[in-house]
Order: C-alpha cells, then sequence, then structure tokens
C-alpha cells in the first residue's frame, strides 16, 4: 500500500493492519489513543491513532470523526500548520506524519504570529458544527450566539464541575469556588467575537517540528475565546519559549487590557477535564484557578 493508494481507498487500511502488511512501529505519548507510525510501500509515512481495547469502555460514536473535522476547519485557515487527514474512519483516524523536532526561539515566534491568525479567521458562532470531545469526553459544541461569559459558564464549565463532583473528584470548598465563578462569570470574562481555537491548547498538543515550525495536533476545535488558547499553553509547566510566543503573538494582534489576570478563568476549563477525567489529583489545581479567577490575582501569570 502507498499512499496514493491509502487516499484513494482509505476503508482498506483497518485491513492492512490487521493482516500486518504495513509496517507501524508505536508511538509514545497519549492518554486517551493508541498511536503507531505506519510507513508505507513508498517510504511515506502517515500517523495512526486506534482507540484501546483495553480503555473499558466502547469507542464514543463520532469521536475520530470530530477530531477530523476540527483539524480540518483549522488546517483552511492556511496559519498555523495542521497534519493532513489521510484517513477517517469511525475506528480509526490517520494523519500525515510530521518529523519532529527541537522548540526553538525562531519557531516560536513565528508560531505565535500564526496562531494569531488563526484566531482572527473567526467562527461563525460559539461552539461548531459537528459533535465535540475533549480527550474521553463529550464537549457540547451547539452552535451559540452567546455573549462569551454565559456560554464558557454553561458550556465549558457546569459540565465538567458536576463530572468532578459525581466521581468524587472535587466537593466542599472547591467546588463551591468554581461555583462562585460560574456565578460571577459576568465580572470576570471579556467578552469577544467567536475565534478560531484548537481548544485544547496545553503543551503536549503542540509538535515542534523538524521544518522549525509549530504543528497543532489533538484539537477540540471550535469557536470560542482566544485567551483560552493562550491560557491552556501556561498550563503543566508551560510551553517551550512561551515569552516569545505571546510577544509575537501580541505583535499581531495584541490581547484585550486585563487578559493576564483573566488567565486562570481561561485555564478552569481543562482544570475541569482533568479532574472529571482522571479524579482528585487535580483538585487543588481547580481550587487555586477558581480562587485566583475570582481575585483577579495578579500572581497568576503565563508562567503557570
Amino acid at each position: 500500500m502507498d499512499l496514493a493508494y491509502l487516499r484513494a481507498h482509505p476503508e482498506h487500511l483497518p485491513t492492512f493492519l490487521t493482516h500486518q502488511r504495513i509496517r507501524e512501529t508505536p508511538v509514545s505519548g497519549g492518554d486517551i489513543c493508541v498511536a503507531s507510525r505506519l510507513t508505507l510501500d513508498d517510504g511515506h509515512s502517515v500517523f495512526a491513532k486506534t482507540w484501546p481495547e483495553h480503555a473499558g469502555r466502547p469507542l464514543p460514536e463520532g469521536f475520530f470523526a470530530a477530531e477530523a473535522a476540527g483539524l480540518r476547519w483549522l488546517r483552511e485557515a492556511g496559519a498555523v500548520p495542521v497534519p493532513e487527514v489521510v484517513v477517517a474512519l469511525p475506528e480509526l483516524l490517520a494523519l500525515d506524519w510530521v518529523e519532529p523536532g527541537e522548540p526553538t526561539p525562531a519557531a516560536a515566534e513565528r508560531f505565535g504570529a500564526e496562531l494569531a491568525a488563526l484566531h482572527r479567521a473567526g467562527a461563525p458562532a460559539l461552539g461548531a458544527e459537528w459533535t465535540g470531545f475533549i480527550g474521553a469526553l463529550p464537549q457540547d459544541n451547539t452552535p451559540d450566539s452567546g455573549p462569551w461569559p454565559e456560554w464558557f459558564a454553561r458550556r465549558r464549565l457546569l459540565p465538567y464541575l458536576r463530572m468532578s463532583v459525581d466521581n468524587g473528584a472535587l466537593a466542599g470548598v472547591r467546588a463551591a469556588l468554581v461555583e462562585q465563578v460560574v456565578d460571577r462569570i459576568g465580572e470576570l470574562g471579556g467578552d469577544e467575537p467567536p475565534a478560531r481555537i484548537h481548544g485544547d491548547l496545553w503543551p503536549g498538543n503542540l509538535l515542534w517540528g523538524a521544518d522549525e515550525r509549530v504543528w497543532l495536533v489533538d484539537p477540540a476545535a471550535h469557536g470560542g475565546h482566544r485567551e483560552t488558547d493562550l491560557a491552556q499553553l501556561a498550563l503543566f509547566g508551560g510551553a517551550p519559549h512561551l515569552d516569545r510566543i505571546l510577544a509575537a503573538y501580541q505583535e499581531v494582534w495584541p490581547l484585550a487590557d486585563g487578559w493576564r489576570e483573566r488567565i486562570p478563568l481561561h485555564q478552569l476549563h481543562l482544570l475541569l477535564v482533568h479532574t472529571a477525567l482522571f479524579g482528585a489529583a487535580y483538585a487543588d489545581a481547580v481550587g487555586s484557578a477558581a480562587r485566583a479567577a475570582l481575585q483577579g490575582d495578579r500572581r497568576a501569570t503565563v508562567d503557570g
């Protein structure tokens, strides 16, 4: 099987994999799916993702279709590089292979400018036209005219707060702090028209390529607030050269006043997703982000 054949007959890929007729090399990383590099007969490689058989739960309907739709939508903007979708099947997703490289200041600066251009491409509404997922969890993408603060509370905070309370990850003071954020959201969030955002832009979803560019992978793409992407870049240790990314972004499309104080608010969504998915290990981070959002804590900077 070569790339031309695969593009013409994507539905044949599972059969070729089952009968081990394609060289398959495991790829590390990721908490949800099994990833591998597939080397085709013409020497071309693709990156493939499948749902693990040992996951303990069935593959959610539309899971890979949602990721494919988000990748294509981000790629259509012609701003940040996004791997091309080669195969999108209910049980499998395959993308053009991107050769990894090392983070550099020059790549970071280029990425910052390109991310601003991506966001500026905009979206017709908050949400998206396809079913949403973030990690393995459903994410309500029902198109909405906003305003953004109320939408963010209703669609991006409350569902994952409820899941986190139900699974025992959040309780007491921490849950109450998030509820206060929801109640005061109109005071805390700076409303803006919908931007075209990645939606799950923690540093692990940046692929630093050998071509000296930063590629976007694993999106939960939708129309949202551009500050959400930037705030997520500061989570879990922060993206390499984050100061260069932000400076280049600001040169292309300056952020609204108060954006630094809103970082914890925007981070709260992804932190709640983590308590919903992985439990109480992230409860302290949720509580700290909610408290900082309520206080407008100036100590909550892009350094995380």
